[in-house]
């Protein structure tokens, strides 16, 4: 018996009944000879922390835009703790750890430069919208791995696509990700948040204090326990209560944080920026090699998506700045 398939027979013998297990995979886009040491989720989880798209997102925004401190998030270092919350809930839930892993660090792969803003801005100009979570699934699908893409299972494609939008995972552990998502978010950005000056810890709701707890650890813990307690019967859920309270949480960060103009002022550049650097590139001969290949196959607007929304916020300003900001005469 192979290590891959020792650790398959350990998942059929402890996983719960609502776990993915990974040897009953519905498969890859294209067939591949099965590693001998890792299962096929563990293969897609390496697949994606070894890819490009993945070193990205390290200058990504999160919230803050190029933020100066080291301590504040960027689109990785969310991803992580994506990772770590869902994991957690997956393995106390006896669900597949592994499976939950590779969804939690490709689902944002996918996103632009300077976050939701500039995930806004390709919404108006592109065809047809734009949606990160579909981005992240081309990423995987098409992108990385040189124009190759990086074949993973369909249960992490579907996971990474159902994180966020009215589409519900086909699996508890892409299910369990959505939901960690959701948690990481809401509790790093209010330590951002007040790491920033944009709020104090008395700002926070007092109904969701007395709830919840206030401190970050205490709010993670709190969230986690109550999926853990009340997930029976395939169905991954809070408590009523627990719920109420996350959910007003969420509606508190968007009024206090997530639309205030002091943390989001420089937003409103980006617009701009994002628009005539696509307007720029829609000129097939202003494009990368890589990119007028896509144009070729599946049109130029294609093309400048994939291209725009795979920068990082430093690569974007320093693009603008090369192509429209003039430079001074060197003698």
């Amino acid at each position: 018996m192979v290590i891959r398939q020792r650790a398959q027979e350990i998942e059929r013998k402890i996983l719960s009944s609502y776990a993915t297990l990974s040897s009953q995979t519905k498969g890859r886009q294209r067939p591949e000879v099965e590693c001998d040491l890792r299962t096929p989720f563990q293969r897609d989880r390496d697949r994606i922390i070894h890819c490009k798209s993945f070193r990205r997102l390290k200058h990504k925004t999160q919230v803050f835009l190029s933020p100066e401190g080291d301590h504040y998030r960027t689109r990785l270092t969310h991803t992580l703790e994506v990772s770590q919350i869902a994991r957690t809930i997956a393995n106390a839930l006896l669900l597949n750890g592994d499976l939950t892993e590779a969804i939690s660090l490709g689902h944002d792969l996918g996103h632009t430069p300077f976050g939701h803003a500039g995930e806004r801005a390709l919404q108006r100009i592109v065809p047809g919208g734009f949606h990160h979570n579909q981005q992240s699934v081309r990423v995987v699908e098409k992108l990385a791995g040189d124009g190759k893409g990086l074949n993973l299972t369909f249960e992490v494609r579907d996971g990474i696509l159902c994180h966020t939008g009215a589409q519900q995972a086909a699996t508890q552990e892409g299910q369990v990700v959505r939901l960690a998502d959701r948690i990481a978010y809401l509790n790093h950005d209010i330590e951002d948040a007040i790491r920033a000056g944009v709020l104090n810890d008395a700002d926070l709701p007092p109904d969701v204090v007395a709830v919840l707890g206030n401190t970050k650890s205490a709010r993670i813990s709190s969230l986690i326990l109550s999926v853990v307690e009340n997930s029976q019967d395939g169905a991954i859920q809070m408590d009523p209560k627990r719920k109420q309270a996350f959910d007003h949480l969420h509606k508190f960060m968007y009024e206090k944080v997530y639309y205030n103009p002091v943390a989001k002022g420089e937003e409103d550049k980006v617009p701009a920026l994002i628009e005539t650097l696509y307007e720029h590139f829609h000129s097939f001969d202003h494009l990368p090699s890589d990119m007028q290949r896509i144009a070729e196959e599946e049109g130029i607007d294609r093309a400048v998506t994939d291209y725009i929304a795979g920068m990082t916020d430093h690569f974007a300003v320093a693009m603008f700045e090369n192509l429209f900001v003039p430079k001074s005469w060197k003698i």
